[in-house]
Order: structure tokens, then sequence, then C-alpha cells
């Protein structure tokens, strides 16, 4: 069990965390969620051992070990991927490395003997014998390839040194595993080992994700970090969020109802005070007046952005024809012979092991890159906009505020409308008057979606757009996706995000050729997958 004890934290005046006290306890799952800035990766610093807080303290039961998930790619370089695993559990480790100096050692004494078998000892204890086996299943389960197991860290791909450290903290079952954003990076097929380990495990689970979908898999609890406190919820994703508006509803009820009664006691005040028969009266309203607790609703740290796609015009019947697409990258094949049709009101997800496949294709279907061969068509009645994975380009120079920015795409250039525009994207006051250069990656991506929303299309690009974003922007982002009456082509890894948006697949294969095309959800294409 891990708990902390009256933890505050503050940065440059302001208070993250006020006296928080919680236990986390074994056997459970913990969701820990909150709005961008809210703390979350602090807290699990705190967690960790890795940041002191202002006041308080953490409590790890003694002799349980803690396993963290960090984000240093290059902290292992001249280790294998197998070796990276089994590092994870440091008792262990260490333990195979003093063996492995004593049989060294040449001149090996007696003492040196006895000191090997209580290693040994030890080692087997551990269920030492397993490790190496133990580490190589979990990485294949992640899907490391066998071949690639005794690779050099500094030799593997991002990708796979993704999923190399993550099976890192999950190695030799902590008793308190703490993961950062594990799914950011992860493929599918990782994403579903990953959520199916999880559901096993017996220990306890401390999570940070932006992914709905798999805190819905594997939370059994959600730890709320908002009004500078964290407050546990039984139940999943969806249940806490169920619990967290009916919550809010209720206190906003009752501040109606005290507001209410607030007024009909001054009104009784005001008008019987002076009247000597009503005195006593009146005197007893002012006591009750005075019990009303009236302060206002505590401010919450989340806010949505409303995302709405307004269409110009209706589309026609031909949007989008694609035949025979061919792309190579650097010697490689991305696209090969790719070809299909896009029917009116398509809300089409784009899968592949390869994002760097379906990223070309999008450039290709919208002018910023040629294909190598092969040709497509948009209909006529098209207005469409898109949603690139780098949005860098468009924010490079620091010469624009937000307004100034954003003007360059309405035809209303009055202060008011685009302020309008922005403040719907949480950009108010003085914040639609920041520079495009110092805008964070959520910012960005909120930027980008308001001038896609200016444009008022009727068919929509959209490469990852929920990159970048904390839940309930990602939450806005998607009923906003759905809610659109015009056609979509995108790409995510939120699964949420794909299972509720798409109506038709289409996967592409790593070799470039088009594997699937269907008319089916997301959750019933991975079942016919499975089988």
């Amino acid at each position: 069990m891990i708990s902390a004890s009256n933890v505050s934290l503050s940065f440059g005046g302001r208070k993250l965390f006020d006296d928080v006290n919680i236990k986390f306890t074994p056997g459970n799952c913990y969701g820990l969620i909150g709005a961008n800035g809210a703390g979350k990766s602090t807290f699990v610093k705190i967690l960790a051992g890795d940041l002191e807080p202002n006041t308080g303290s953490v409590n790890l039961t003694p002799g349980e070990r803690l396993s963290v998930l960090r984000q240093d790619h290059f902290a292992y370089e001249e280790f294998t991927a197998l070796q990276t695993v089994m590092m994870g559990n440091e008792k262990l480790y260490k333990i195979m490395q003093e063996k492995d100096a004593l049989y060294a050692k040449e001149d090996f004494t007696e003492e040196d003997g006895i000191k090997s078998a209580e290693l040994e000892a030890e080692f087997a204890e551990m269920n030492g014998w397993e490790a190496e086996s133990d580490a190589g299943i979990m990485l294949s389960g992640l899907g490391i390839n066998t071949n690639q197991h005794n690779t050099l860290m500094k030799d593997l791909p991002t990708s796979a040194k993704v999923k190399v450290l993550l099976g890192r903290a999950l190695f030799g079952k902590p008793d308190v595993l703490l993961l950062d954003e594990p799914t950011n990076n992860l493929d599918i097929k990782a994403i579903k080992w990953l959520e199916n380990f999880l559901y096993d495990f017996q220990n306890t689970v401390i999570v940070v994700s932006h992914d709905r979908h798999f805190l819905n898999q594997v939370c059994t609890h959600i730890a709320d970090l908002d009004f500078g406190k964290i407050q546990i919820y039984s139940g999943n994703y969806d249940f806490w969020r169920k619990s967290a508006e009916l919550a809010q509803q209720l206190r906003s009820d009752q501040k109606k109802k005290d507001e209410q009664k607030a007024k009909e006691l001054k009104d009784f005040i005001a008008k019987f005070s002076a009247n000597a028969s009503k005195a006593k009266q009146a005197t007893s309203r002012q006591k009750q007046l005075e019990k009303l607790e009236l302060g206002s609703l505590p401010i919450s740290s989340r806010k949505y952005p409303f995302v709405h796609f307004e269409e110009s015009r209706e589309a026609g019947k031909e949007v989008l024809s694609v035949n025979g697409i061919n792309k190579t990258i650097d010697g490689k094949k991305v696209l090969d012979n790719l070809s299909f049709t896009i029917n009116k009101g398509d809300k089409l997800a784009f899968l592949s092991d390869n994002d760097v496949a379906i990223t070309t294709l999008f450039k290709i279907l919208m002018g910023e890159e040629q294909a190598d061969s092969g040709e497509f068509k948009w209909g006529i009645t098209i207005n469409k906009s898109y949603f690139p994975a780098d949005n860098s380009s468009y924010f490079m120079s620091g010469e624009y505020n937000l307004v100034d920015w954003l003007k360059q795409f309405s035809e209303d250039q009055t202060d008011t409308y685009i302020r309008g525009f922005l403040g719907k994207m949480l950009f108010s006051g003085e914040e639609a008057l920041k520079k495009t250069n110092v805008l964070s990656g959520g910012e960005k991506v909120r930027c980008v979606l308001s001038r896609m929303m200016l444009e008022k299309p009727n068919a929509v690009v959209l490469d990852g757009p929920t990159a970048h974003l904390d839940l309930e922007s990602i939450t806005a982002v998607n009923e906003g996706v759905c809610r659109f009456k015009g056609t979509t082509l995108f790409t995510s890894h939120d699964h949420e995000f794909i299972q509720t948006v798409a109506n038709r697949i289409i996967d592409i294969g790593t070799d470039g050729k088009l594997i699937e095309d269907k008319y089916i959800t997301y959750d019933e294409y991975l079942e016919s997958k499975i089988k």
C-alpha cells in the first residue's frame, strides 16, 4: 500500500495540492485524472520520491517494491532490450551482477563460494531462473520481435524503446506500479496487451492517461485531482464522469436554493424589521440568514472547449476517388497501389501499424505532397479542411497574436467575432493576445481547430486530432466530430474516438497495401481480427 499524508505543494505562488490525504490499496487500479496543469504528473513524482512536497509525506508499506514508468529514452543505450527489462527489478538484477562478478574471478575463494551460495539461494527465491524467460515473454507481448531482444537500446527505433521501458516498469510483479501516460506511442496490439496485463495484476496500480477507453478497461477507481484536492471515486472513468456531473449539478441546485432562501429572508427583514409586532420574527429570520453559507461554488480547473463544424453548403454525392496511389520514402514503399472511393457521410478511420503511411496519404490528398504515381479527385462541391499531424508551420512566426493570427482565415475581420471564436476554444481576455510562438502543444491544437471551424467545411481530414489535449478537450473534439454532418477522414490512437466516430475502417499494411476496407465499427473490426 502507498499513501500520502497532508501533502501540499505550491509552484510560484500557485497551490497545486492542499493537505492531500489519500490511500492507494492493493488489488486496485487508480486512474489519476485532472485538467492539464492540475498537477497529475507532479503528484506521481511525489509518490515516486522524485519530488519533495512542501508539507506532508508519502508512505510505502515496508518491504514493498515501487516501480515507475520513466520516459527517459536514452538512459539504457548500452544495454540490450532484455537487460533493460530485467533491470526493472533492481534487487534481482543486482544479485545477477554480483553472481556473474564472483564466477568471473580467477582466484575464487572459499569465502566467495559461501557468498555465491547465499546469492544463489536468494536468486532462486526471487524466481531468478525464470527472469530472462519472463522478460522475453513480456517483450514479445508488447510487440518486440525475438530477434530484437538482444539488440542494444541505442539501435532500437523510438517506438520499440517505449515498449521496452514499459516492460521495465512492469517486470517482476512490483507491489506498487506508477504509470504516467503508458499508452503514449503504443500501437493497438500493445495497448490491448497492457490492458490485459493490468486487468490480471493483483497489486496496486496508479495510472495517468488521456485514453478514456483504457481508463474504462483497467480502472477500479478514479482519483480526481481538482479544487487542489484528490477525491477517490469507485468505478471506471465513465462512472466517474456521470458521478462528477451529478455532484456538480447537485451543488449548483443547492446554491440556487440557498440564494432564493436568502432573498426571501432579506425581503422579510427589510419589510418588517421596523414593525414592532414582527420584530421577533425579523430577528429569527436574521439568525437563519447568518447560518446560510452562501460562498461561491469551488472553481474547477476543468474547462471544456466548444468544437462545432458547420457546413457552408451540403456536399454532393461525389466526395473523393483515389486510384492506384503509390509512394516510396527513403527507398521504402509506404503506399502501394492504394485505391478507394469516399461516399457522402462516411466517417472513415484509417488504421496502420505505420503512421507515416497515413500521414503521407493525407498530405497527398491535401496537395502537400505528390504521389509517385496514381491519381485522386475531390468532388466539385467539396469544401475540405485539414488537421495535420505536424502543425508547427502554422506557428513559426511570433509576429501575430491569436486574434490577428485567426483573422487570416476569417471573412469577418471584426475583433468581437474573432474573440468569440477564440473564447469557445478557451482563449478569453488576455489569453487571446498571446503570441503564436509561445503556445503549448494543446493550445496549438485548439487554434488549428478554430481555423477549421471558420472554414465551414463539408469534409474534414484529421491526422491525430486528440494529440496534446487533456481529457476535457479530447471529449469536446470527440463530441464535435460526432455531431459533424459532413464527411470525415481521420486517424487516431484513441480507441473511444475511433469507436464513437467511425462507420467505416480502412486498414493499410506496413507494406503500403490495402488490407481491408469495411463499413464496420472499430470494436467489431477488432473482434473480427481476434477470431
